[in-house]
Parts: structure tokens; sequence; C-alpha cells
């Protein structure tokens, strides 16, 4: 089968699964694991994240938007060149990902139509079970079935863990830094299998702006930097974003220090079978008495600018 998977956690649920040499075309985003990184790349951004500061990445995703432009290419003569038989795709967030008027145009040029796998998860179970859809997309309803097992296993042992823990620690989880955004969809989900209260997100909602104020308010025990797709080290850029903030230093987070930023990318952001790391992550920052080292890839934030 010849497959083309523009989703980063499509294209890691269809390595785990061990057909990553069945595909035949991936997102600029599809860089884990590292053996679908030799695959034809078919889309890419407009819009340099590495090269702007989130507050100019918010007003250039907004104008394009607003004026109807597409924030991603899609190389339709290198998609045509594939002629894949599956294609996965996504109709849950116009500015993750191409639009599917642009992934229709594509089709349609095809001598011969592809199935169409679009997947719209807001919720961390729904991520499980499309891990089952791909598998019976891709004739690997077995592997997928066991991947899936697997991963419910893990997070009932993450419940049995913070079970004996009488209080829920309130957690904000920021995914824009400027403006002000927190996580929405699974993040609130993966918060509170972690066994903690996510103070600000809906979960099964998207994410949404919120006032430092709102954050402040929340009174929260711990704060977690995961602006979308950057890694841990990115966000360190841009830390003083939150730490230069008026009254930061009256966070009981940042008195205690539990302000950490993460690996988005990997953890957070993407619909992906890794999201179940993200909340054993999330579970040994909310609950350091019960797990008794930071995770590898968090990085603590003491203080502003640091």
């Amino acid at each position: 089968m010849r497959i083309c998977s523009l989703l980063p956690g499509a294209t890691e649920v269809v390595a785990a699964l061990g057909a990553a040499g069945d595909l035949v075309g991936i997102s600029h985003e599809c860089d884990y694991p590292p053996e679908v990184r030799n695959t034809p790349v078919m889309v890419r951004p407009v819009i340099d994240s590495d090269r702007s500061s989130s507050p100019d990445i918010d007003r250039q995703v907004k104008a394009a938007v607003e004026s109807g432009k597409d924030l991603y290419t899609l190389d339709e003569a290198l998609f045509a060149q594939s002629e894949p038989d599956l294609v996965i795709t996504q109709d849950l967030c116009h500015v993750c990902a191409i639009t599917p008027s642009q992934l229709q145009r594509a089709i349609r040029a095809l001598s011969r139509p592809p199935q169409l796998l679009a997947l719209n998860p807001t919720t961390l179970e729904q991520i499980i079970d499309d891990v089952e859809r791909i598998g019976g997309a891709i004739a690997r309803t077995a592997q997928a079935r066991a991947l899936a097992e697997q991963l419910r296993a893990r997070l009932d042992a993450i419940r049995d863990r913070t079970a004996r823990v009488q209080r829920k620690p309130k957690v904000v989880c920021l995914e824009w830094l400027e403006p002000l955004y927190v996580g929405g969809h699974w993040v609130p989900d993966m918060v509170a299998r972690a066994g903690g209260v996510d103070a600000l997100g809906t979960a099964g909602a998207p994410s949404k702006k919120v006032t430092w104020d709102q954050v402040l308010n929340a009174r929260l025990d711990v704060l977690v930097l995961m602006p979308c797709s950057f890694s841990a080290e990115r966000t360190l850029r841009e830390v003083d974003r939150v730490t230069g903030r008026p009254g930061w230093e009256t966070l009981p987070a940042a008195q205690n220090g539990q302000v950490f930023a993460v690996d988005s990318s990997s953890y957070f952001s993407r619909p992906s079978p890794r999201l179940v790391d993200g909340v054993e992550i999330l579970a040994a920052l909310i609950h350091p008495s019960l797990f008794q080292e930071t995770p590898a890839g968090v990085r603590r934030i003491q203080s502003a600018g640091r």
C-alpha cells in the first residue's frame, strides 16, 4: 500500500504499526520516528515559526486567515507522482495543516482517486480509537488493537498511581504565550488523567484565549508552558513573555518552583500515541512526591529570564 500521511501523529502510528516503508509522502512536521525522515515531504508552511516570535506568528496567522490565504502549501506535482492508495488528513484545525479544499483539488488531478481517511479527534480516547482506525485502513488491525491496549494500560497505571493522592492540584497549560491561550481538546483530559484539575481549559473544546488576570486568579499549583509545536528549548527563548508579566512572583506555582517548559511538539500538541508519554510527564510534574525525578526534556522555570 502507498500511504501519504499529512499528519505527524498519523505518521507516528503508521510507523508504530510497522508500515513506515509504505509511506510515499509526509508533511514537514513528520519528524518521528527517525526512519520516516527520508520520505518525500508534500507539505510546507508559509510562516517560518523558527524565525518569528510568538506575537509575530499570531499576527501572520490572523492576517492570512482574514485574507483567505493558505497557511501551508501542498506540492501537487510531487503528490501526483506519489500515486497514493491512502491519504491521511484532518479537518480539526485549519491553522495546523492544509485545508480540505487544497487537498481535494490535488486529489481531483489524480488518475486514480485514493482512499481518504480524515482524523478529527478532540479527546485522548478518540486519539487511541484512531490508532485502530488507521490500523484498519492499512491492514494492520491486530497490531493496532495491541498498541491501543498498551496505551490504555499505561493510562490505567497512571490513574492507579495517582489515585492515592487526596488533593488534586490546580494546573494551567499555556498553549501560546502572547497572546495567552490555554490548551483545549485533549490537553485538559491529559491533566485529569495525570491526577490534576485544569483550572482554565475545557476538555474536548478548542484552545481559548485568556487574560493574565485569569491566570493569576486561578491560584494555580502547577503552570506548564507548552506553546503549540514548540520544543522546550524554543519556549525558553520567549519565557519572559510570561515571567516578565506583573504579578508573576505572586503565582503559587512560581513561588513553589512548579513552572515548567515542556516539549509540546513531541508530547502535547500532536494527536499521537506519544500523548500518553505526555500524561506520564504531567503526572510527574503534578505529583512530584510520587515520581522522584523531573522527566527528561522538561525545563523548570526558576525566575524571569532563566
